[in-house]
């Protein structure tokens, strides 16, 4: 590997070949995704919505697609260097590229939140009649043991971490399943969730409500790119193909998606007539005791080194953009923590969907519009390796513009609150986007509040 860099974000020097790092060691890193309990959760919440055989059709759909997708981001950002600031400064010109790291910021904390509170209901449900701690107590822990492991990033030993946790995840889930159909009730888990058809006024099919939900959740394009521009250029075709590409999530979506759909049915009566993510471990915890214990721990632990690391690299971009702070990478990785444990201490699941529901729409319109882009360069022939020397200009009307547009439409949709927000909301926020952005891009070029044609987009000063 090579040397652990300076204090500098490493989100500055992934456009230096000297950043770059193993193909290994970005896997490791990159696939502590594959173990949050959010995959089981939500394929059983899903399952339970539309039905099993509509779900598995959602899946394979949402396993294309993010495939699909996520090979041109991150064949991009490996060919540029670029991560979703610097992507976002050619996008949104510099003033929209601080909403985009300021809800990128935001959205890696939330997730942050959302993890370790899981951790810390499992470890308090276990520990109740013998310790009987509050729920602030394992917050206050489960923040303190995560924060030291992003310290060193993804250079130094997240990899190395990843990489040891992985099997154990892997024999856990395993376990969890032997477990499940012995002490459970397994019997006709296919056939989990509504036999009869979903009708048309609730989203249209059922598999197509599966895949918007899905969408729900493309902050994964946006964690790509933030990891792809690590990865160096001789690996690109694996890293699009198997770190980032159909084989990441065919085990994180599909895998864990059936897994979940199995642990929901089989443990129904611990889980109760909802799912939730903290239903599914607790459940865990009824049948399995300790190891179920240790399985939340392992699985929590790897998908949060991403969020504390993603979370902090951000908050580090907004100070030195912002606030012109440059603290050293440790000091950005404890004012996170400490604004999620603030966080958790508030009662995080009564709002936390909703503030996410709003970011994801966000989110939604800034891939849509970053795929767009990628897809008219390479049409138009533009060099990705000239991407350095594009001039960045103070506000770019068509993605700024695009952005704007496609936000407001999934808004409305969500806040209107029809039964088929889940579905069409995300959908016509990416159409809306990108549809509004390639217009504008055609008509104005890059054109937008003008700079000295000097101000390029430049690596770390």
């Amino acid at each position: 590997m090579p040397a652990a860099p300076t204090q500098n974000s490493e989100r500055e020097n992934g456009g230096s070949p000297a950043g770059r790092i193993p193909r290994l060691s970005l896997m490791m890193g990159w696939w502590s995704l594959v173990s949050a309990m959010f995959w089981l959760y939500i394929a059983g919440l899903v399952a339970s919505v539309v039905g099993f055989t509509n779900t598995v059709i959602g899946l394979v759909l949402t396993v294309a697609v993010y495939g699909l997708v996520n090979k041109a981001l991150a064949g991009y950002a490996i060919d540029t260097g670029f991560g979703v600031e610097r992507l976002s400064q050619l996008l949104f010109g510099k003033v929209g590229s601080v909403l985009a790291t300021l809800v990128f910021a935001a959205t890696a904390l939330y997730y942050g939140v959302f993890e370790g509170s899981i951790i810390a209901a499992t470890l308090e449900a276990y520990t109740r009649d013998s310790l009987g701690w509050s729920m602030n107590v394992w917050y206050f822990i489960v923040v303190a043991y995560a924060t030291p492991l992003v310290f060193g990033g993804v250079r130094n030993w997240l990899d190395k971490l990843n990489g040891l946790l992985l099997p154990l995840y892997t024999a856990g889930l395993i376990a969890a399943v032997i477990v499940a159909a012995v002490s459970g009730k397994p019997a006709g888990w296919t056939g989990f969730g509504p036999h009869a058809s979903i009708p048309f006024a609730s989203g249209g099919p059922g598999w197509l409500m599966a895949f918007g939900i899905y969408m729900g959740v493309w902050i994964l394009m946006m964690y790509t790119m933030d990891f792809a521009q690590l990865g160096r250029p001789q690996d690109r075709r694996f890293h699009t193909t198997v770190t980032f590409g159909w084989v990441f999530y065919s085990v994180t979506f599909l895998v864990n998606g059936l897994v979940g759909i199995f642990l929901s049915h089989a443990l129904r009566s611990f889980v109760g007539s909802t799912v939730s993510e903290g239903g599914v471990a607790v459940a865990l915890t009824h049948v399995m005791g300790i190891w179920a214990v240790l399985l939340v721990f392992v699985s929590q632990t790897r998908i949060n080194t991403a969020n504390y690391f993603l979370a902090s690299s951000n908050l580090e971009i907004l100070g030195r953009t912002v606030l012109r702070l440059r603290l050293p990478r440790g000091v950005w990785v404890v004012i996170g923590s400490v604004i999620m444990f603030l966080i958790m201490l508030t009662d995080v699941f009564s709002y936390i969907l909703t503030a996410l529901n709003w970011q994801g729409v966000l989110v939604t319109g800034w891939v849509a519009i970053a795929l767009t882009h990628v897809a008219l360069d390479k049409r138009q022939g533009v060099d990705p390796a000239q991407a350095e020397t594009r001039t960045v200009r103070t506000v770019s009307l068509p993605g700024v513009i695009g952005w704007g547009a496609g936000s407001l439409v999934g808004l409305v949709v969500l806040e209107a609150g029809p039964v088929w927000a889940s579905t069409w909301g995300p959908i016509l926020t990416a159409v809306c986007a990108a549809g509004t952005y390639a217009a504008l891009r055609t008509a104005l070029g890059t054109k937008g509040s003008p700079v000295p044609e000097t101000d390029a987009v430049t690596t770390a000063p």
